[in-house]
């Protein structure tokens, strides 16, 4: 089994629950035949936990010429006084709504239990003797879809809220209205001392017997099939009309109850057609043990030097982000969390974590990511542009570095976290979109006026020059590090410079002539990077910073990755400098999304052997649940997406990259993958490559849809390629 997993037994943690999700509705399915449940979650479930002035940006203005000046005449660590007074303010958690239990009153033991995923369809799916039950969220028609064939003589139906750290004080309220065979049962929530809430709504139909009320749910004897719809949604006005109008849509999607089977079949058609084109995109084949595929999961994790591992975790990491997106991209916890008490509030962090979930978007085309991750840029510009305004005085967006989904205000910052000096964020978050526009070779307006108005937050920011006439980058910060010498806020981060640089070429590239020659020399103007005397791409440029190199993040990496400014045939020099850096560079805490930037960079740089080892530090450190979602810290400490949807992006970057005037084949292909089948990835200039390699030998099969001449680097050297649209053309050795 490449595309889907399973398991002989139900989940007995929430962690190791099979996953299901539209990129709104997400579920977490236990598979347990005689307490069947479903934890139902929502993008949009976030529960309030400050005051609109705790997180509105500080306003630190006026104070800035003040801060600059100090930071240029030596007091390093001036900015830790750069704040309003307010303590540390966490961003709103993300939390699960409730789960839906179809319950056996009396358990039938001894049954042999098969519960399996099916990342082609979304359909999560449990066997137990005759009883059949198949979940999945649709992507067609935003709803949570369970259909249970046989589920027993009697069964129980309930919605329960009561899930690890749900306040105490949460209020609830329930609803049941039964009519015939159907039943609505709702549930009410609202937060603690807050007038908002959410309100859940589960349509059940079953297709013959008797149904009665109980004190919590209904009760249905002799049904030979059930279908529930669930929906969830959060509300600010606590009025009955959520109720009444979900109802409505969801027996217009439900169909006739005396044919459940065709309601089912007709549900999941219109979801499969759109759910099962985006996955198949894209597939990995490296020619896995046929005993190992067809192990479960849990059995397969203790394999790790397995291709069939490889494989399967690679279709997991696709179905999971795929499955995450939709009205936003993946948090921390992708779209799924068991827990009230998620880590780092279940939110989106765009100083690594986000980022590099979504690195995959292009290359693995899929482009409902992209549009998930541009929809939560363009949510945010207006409070981006309060950032600019409030925190540095100026025009144009910040984005911040921690953001529930709704609000974009930079309010998460403390003295040793201070991220409301982070200026690179904007420029980070819109790497996606620029490669998404190269791709179908067209400028997007959208992206464009995001772009304009970055540019002009440089060119009020960018005000303070050195005695060589250089811009000085002054408050600067490299997340979430702080150089030998000086403190977190500091000066010239060569992340910070990256970005401005690359912020400022982009949009003088598709601005009018007088904008863009301003833009072009204001970007030629910031300071060059610097290589410290060990020889390695310093994290600061400004001399008398030096380097912590046993740090998490590798943010000084990101003229390498993302950006493609450092590489090894046009920076050779530089790109040197930044290979030693990643030489010195520890692991810290060991946290997975370390690991995965760790080979991501080094695949860029073409160290096959960096790159192979940060994959199998991930894959024998036990980051991975049963349910092959993953987690932060090795031993699964804390549920996390990092790893899980990142790893795509690192074997996609090892195996083919682009640019928009190169194709590089095999630059650090693992010890792991000596042979192998990668189709249908998307370059930036505008061609589709399957390619097949072993030790040896590949062939790549180019289908461009538009013109282009590239440069190709492959193992045979280098070339030029010449490409013409609907023209398929191969490369070999």
């Amino acid at each position: 089994m490449i595309h889907g997993t399973w398991e002989p037994a139900p989940a007995a943690r929430w962690e190791d629950a099979f996953p299901t999700g539209n990129g709104r509705h997400g579920g977490l399915v236990y598979g347990d035949p005689d307490d069947d449940r479903v934890i139902v979650t929502h993008h949009t479930l976030v529960r309030p936990n400050n005051t609109p002035a705790d997180t509105a940006p500080p306003r630190l203005a006026a104070a800035l010429p003040a801060l600059q000046d100090a930071l240029l005449a030596g007091d390093s660590t001036a900015a830790e006084r750069f704040t309003d007074g307010r303590p540390l303010r966490w961003v709103r958690p993300f939390h699960p709504a409730f789960q839906t239990r179809v319950r056996r009153p009396t358990p039938d033991p001894g049954q042999a239990v098969h519960r399996s995923v099916d990342y082609t369809t979304g359909v999560v799916s449990g066997r137990c003797g005759k009883r059949r039950g198949e979940v999945f969220a649709s992507r067609a028609d935003d709803v949570l879809v369970q259909y249970v064939s046989e589920p027993g003589s009697v069964v129980e139906i309930d919605l329960d809220h009561r899930l690890p750290g749900v306040p105490a004080d949460l209020g609830t309220g329930r609803g049941i209205a039964t009519a015939g065979r159907e039943t609505v049962l709702t549930l009410r929530a609202r937060y603690p001392d807050n007038p908002h809430g959410y309100t859940g709504l589960t349509l059940v139909l079953a297709d013959a017997g008797r149904t009665a009320v109980t004190a919590s749910g209904v009760r249905i004897e002799g049904a030979r099939h059930l279908l529930l719809l669930t929906r969830v949604r959060r509300d600010e006005d606590g009025g009955t009309t959520v109720v009444e109008r979900e109802a409505e849509a969801l027996r217009a999607l439900a169909g006739s109850p005396a044919s459940l089977a065709a309601g089912y079949a007709a549900l999941l058609a219109r979801h499969t057609a759109l759910h099962g084109l985006a996955y198949g995109r894209v597939a990995l084949d490296l020619g896995g043990d046929a005993t190992e595929r067809a192990l479960p999961g849990s059995a397969l994790l203790g394999r790790p030097d397995s291709a069939a591992l490889l494989e399967r975790l690679f279709a997991a990491g696709r179905y999971h982000l795929l499955s995450s997106s939709g009205l936003l991209p993946p948090r921390l916890t992708g779209l799924w969390t068991g827990d009230w008490n998620t880590a780092w509030s279940g939110a989106f962090t765009t100083d690594a974590n986000l980022n590099l979930q979504t690195s995959s978007a292009v290359a693995a085309d899929l482009p409902e990511v992209t549009e998930a991750h541009r929809a939560l840029v363009a949510g945010q510009l207006a409070d981006w542009r309060d950032n600019a305004r409030e925190v540095f005085g100026a025009r144009g967006i910040v984005a911040p570095a921690h953001t529930d989904g709704a609000s974009g205000h930079s309010y998460h910052f403390s003295r040793e976290y201070p991220l409301h000096l982070w200026t690179a964020g904007a420029d980070w978050l819109l790497v996606p979109l620029l490669a998404h526009e190269e791709a179908n070779g067209r400028h997007d307006p959208r992206v464009s006026a995001i772009l304009t108005e970055l540019a002009r937050f440089y060119e009020d920011f960018l005000t303070r020059t050195g005695p060589d006439g250089r811009i000085v980058i002054v408050p600067s910060y490299s997340p979430e590090n702080r150089p030998r010498g000086g403190s977190w806020g500091a000066v010239d981060a060569t992340m910070d410079i990256a970005a401005a640089r690359h912020a400022l070429r982009s949009a003088a590239d598709r601005a009018p002539a007088p904008d863009a020659d301003r833009l072009r020399v204001l970007a030629d103007r910031l300071p060059p990077y610097r290589v410290n005397d060990e020889g390695a791409l310093a994290e600061w440029a400004r001399p008398g910073l030096g380097d912590r190199y046993d740090h998490r993040h590798l943010s000084h990496l990101y003229p390498v990755w993302p950006l493609d400014e450092i590489n090894p045939y046009d920076t050779p020099d530089l790109a040197r400098a930044a290979h030693r850096a990643l030489e010195l560079r520890g692991s810290e805490n060991d946290s997975a999304h370390g690991h995965l930037h760790h080979g991501l960079v080094a695949a860029r740089l073409g160290d096959a052997d960096r790159t192979g080892d940060a994959l199998a530090r991930v894959l024998a450190g036990d980051y991975f649940h049963d349910s092959l979602m993953s987690a932060h810290y090795p031993g699964r400490d804390v549920y996390n997406a990092d790893a899980s949807h990142t790893l795509p992006a690192l074997l996609i970057e090892a195996l083919v990259q682009s640019t928009p005037a190169r194709l590089v084949l095999l630059p650090a292909p693992p010890a792991a993958c000596p042979r192998g089948r990668l189709t249908g990835v998307r370059t930036r200039f505008g061609a589709r490559v399957d390619l097949a390699w072993s030790p040896g030998e590949y062939r790549a099969v180019l289908r461009p849809d538009r013109d282009a001449t590239v440069e190709l680097r492959s193992p045979a050297g280098a070339t030029r390629l010449v490409l013409r649209a609907g023209e398929e053309r191969v490369v070999s050795s």
